[in-house]
């Protein structure tokens, strides 16, 4: 039997696989749970993810990617080996080709340790593409015709900016803000306004359930319990849209700004043709309330969220490697 070939999202949140002529068969959180005496990797993905703020002392519920590139190189690779074995891809005597995206702006050491961690997880060949032009391509855009398309792609670690023609990116830009950073300031206005603390996951119910940013957009409130940090004792508070819109304000603008130095420097031809089409948005983070309706009011061009925004780089994955011997035959020239 053959291996087949794999397309890997490596998010910082998700790791989404793509297995050729399957489709996307793994979507999992980034979350490695080990024993801290021992070393060993007790469990990956959701079981993982389940643990996070639950853990006893010697448990440790790592994320091994932040901001959109390998923190821990030991734990991502025992991660991905974990992964690859559950989907089962590997042939008898082959390897599966695997074709990983990565921030627009990482560096070559960067990009070596994704690569080196990917062959060692049982990659035979290991090719790297930058996630804002595999996004595009998996939410259907036409990037390979001399016109100009814009996407956001907000995902956990990393925003990142591009627009695209003929099939390549002709300015982009990647920055370290996005769904994770989200998290942290609505846990940090909880902690700072009443004085109560959160974990990981009551910031992301807030996120999903309450947030947005756009004001006036959403009006809805959730009731959360956290620990009280002046009598220590467990607290039930109620939050609100409107003030999550506020502790979101500032972090949501530096997305709206990179849009718009995107924007500034795209050629003035390009730039009509986005008018036209629109900015299509991908990544988890596209579905935060109200950030089509921010990015519409700021930029003054149309935005449109793709079908499936957490899908499109996975899905994009798999379109590319049905043309992966075309890559191959690229690079050798």
């Amino acid at each position: 039997m053959f291996s087949r070939d794999i397309g890997i999202d490596l998010g910082t949140a998700n790791v989404l696989i793509h297995v050729k002529g399957k489709g996307i068969v793994l979507n999992e959180p980034a979350v490695v749970a080990m024993d801290r005496v021992t070393g060993k990797v007790l469990e990956v993905g959701e079981s993982a993810w389940r643990m996070v703020g639950r853990t006893p002392g010697n448990i440790e519920a790592i994320r091994p990617l932040k901001d959109g590139v390998i923190a821990d190189f030991d734990i991502t690779e025992a991660m991905l080996k974990h992964f690859i074995n559950k989907i089962n891809v590997r042939g008898f005597l082959s390897k599966p080709r695997m074709l990983i995206c990565c921030p627009t702006n990482i560096t070559m050491v960067e990009q070596k340790a994704i690569k080196e961690a990917a062959e060692k997880s049982g990659g035979k060949k290991v090719y790297l593409e930058e996630e804002p032009k595999v996004a595009a391509i998996g939410a259907g855009m036409e990037i390979f015709q001399p016109s100009g398309n814009m996407v956001i792609d907000i995902g956990g670690g990393t925003t990142d900016v591009a627009v695209l023609s003929m099939g390549d990116i002709v300015t982009a830009e990647s920055i370290k803000m996005a769904g994770d950073k989200f998290d942290i300031e609505i846990m940090q206005y909880i902690k700072k306004q009443y004085k109560l603390l959160i974990g990981e996951r009551t910031a992301e119910e807030i996120k999903k359930n309450v947030a947005t940013v756009f004001k006036g957009a959403r009006d809805e409130s959730l009731e959360i319990r956290g620990r009280d940090m002046v009598s220590g004792l467990p607290r039930t508070i109620t939050v609100y849209s409107a003030e999550i819109e506020e502790a979101l304000h500032e972090s949501a603008s530096l997305i709206t700004q990179a849009a718009r130095s995107v924007l500034e420097k795209t050629p003035p031809e390009l730039s009509a043709d986005i008018i036209d089409r629109g900015v299509i948005l991908t990544g988890g983070g596209a579905l935060i309330h109200g950030i089509d309706q921010l990015l519409n009011e700021e930029l003054k061009v149309p935005v449109f969220i793709a079908e499936e925004p957490m899908n499109c780089v996975a899905t994009g994955t798999g379109i590319m490697l049905e043309n992966i011997d075309k890559i191959e035959r690229k690079r050798i020239m």
